[in-house]
């Protein structure tokens, strides 16, 4: 009996990091919701920096790939570590995209100008071509913010780290320590670039197809995933009971401070993002891999927060649209505003699990069996 993708043994889950995931996509949707009032202006934020959720999951990310695969390689080829981050990472995405178009026209609004005269026909060709995270050109655009992904937002992120997986599966998985700490130095150098000497002294962006936001994609995907994958190997861990709490404080703590330095000093703001990116999300992680869950609770919240993070992350947008346009078009009130997006919230939780269990475990189990193992 041959088996032309063997089937490799599964590891121990970093519970706890996999619990910090989904807080942190939870505060992406409070975050989202949010925006709604910010007119636009990163200054009138209310979790301010929300959007370093994306940073965190790229340095988790680097640190989860490296040490799932690291050690597989005498026993599994590229193709097959492709084929293993497609069966993880595309039903999902495929749903998203299903979702987004979905819901595409219940966000008329000015916000979105470009969706009352969008027809039908664009919208499905929007929606076959982001379920294959191919971006879209800005004169394919159909909402109007010239997204890559206008039927779910967030899966752009999606798009560079798929690139960042081929990157591993070249030529970063092949590299010493020491090569690969250099390119941490430079690529930190890049993300410093753009954040202290940059223009908007944030992250935000690289979500289009320009030069303008593909400099931001790349400066937020390539220090933190190399910074992960090089904390795993280094074998670095902080070791603290309750870590799982600790960690989860500090990440609301870091996206919830007020932007620093004004409108008039945004290196400031560079500064302190920079800070978060290269130095606190490192310890968060170091933090969180070096200690265990204990108790029933808290090994359940993990798992559950672990679950739905990825489903939640990729399927709240086209609700976030909808509450957008609603609430800048129809001048909602903030208290009304708040109820409604607190029903958001445990809406798109709801939808996550529901996609979770009725969709992505049972569509993965299938391209398991179909994909992964084939016996001759």
């Amino acid at each position: 009996m041959n088996q032309t993708s063997p089937a490799l043994p599964s590891k121990s889950h970093y519970e706890i990091l996999d619990g910090l995931r989904g807080v942190a996509a939870i505060l992406v949707v409070m975050f989202h919701t949010f925006e709604a009032y910010a007119d636009g202006n990163p200054q009138k934020q209310i979790i301010n920096h929300g959007y370093m959720a994306v940073d965190f999951f790229f340095l988790l990310s680097g640190f989860v790939i490296a040490y799932a695969y690291d050690d597989r390689w005498g026993r599994m080829t590229q193709w097959d570590f492709y084929k293993r981050r497609l069966v993880r990472l595309q039903p999902m995405v495929v749903m998203g995209s299903v979702i987004g178009a979905a819901l595409f026209y219940l966000a008329k609004a000015p916000m979105f100008p470009l969706v009352a005269t969008t027809p039908v026909w664009k919208v499905l060709v929007a929606m076959v071509v982001g379920a294959t995270l191919i971006p879209l050109l800005p004169s394919m655009d159909i909402r109007g913010w010239q997204e890559m992904h206008p039927l779910d937002g967030p899966a752009w992120s999606l798009f560079y780290e798929y690139l960042a997986n081929i990157l591993y599966a070249v030529w970063l998985r092949r590299f010493s320590k020491r090569v690969l700490g250099l390119l941490v130095v430079l690529t930190g150098a890049f993300l410093f670039q753009l954040l202290v000497w940059g223009p908007r002294g944030d992250v935000i962006g690289g979500w289009a197809v320009d030069k303008t936001q593909l400099h931001i994609g790349f400066a937020r995907l390539l220090y933190p995933f190399l910074a992960g994958m090089l904390l795993m190997r280094v074998g670095k861990r902080i070791h603290v009971k309750g870590a799982f709490g600790i960690c989860s404080v500090m990440l609301v703590v870091l996206f919830a401070l007020p932007r620093f330095g004004g409108p008039t000093h945004l290196w400031v703001n560079g500064l302190y993002e920079f800070f978060c990116i290269a130095v606190m999300f490192p310890v968060i992680v170091a933090m969180g891999a070096g200690d265990r869950v204990t108790g029933r609770m808290e090994t359940r919240l993990c798992k559950f927060a672990g679950d739905i993070s990825y489903p939640l992350y990729i399927t709240h947008y086209p609700l976030i649209y909808w509450y957008t346009a609603w609430v800048t078009r129809d001048k909602v009130p903030a208290a009304t505003g708040a109820v409604f997006g607190a029903l958001l919230l445990l809406t798109a939780i709801t939808v996550a699990y529901a996609a979770l269990k009725l969709y992505d475990e049972p569509v993965r189990a299938w391209l398991g069996r179909r994909f992964l193992v084939r016996r001759a």
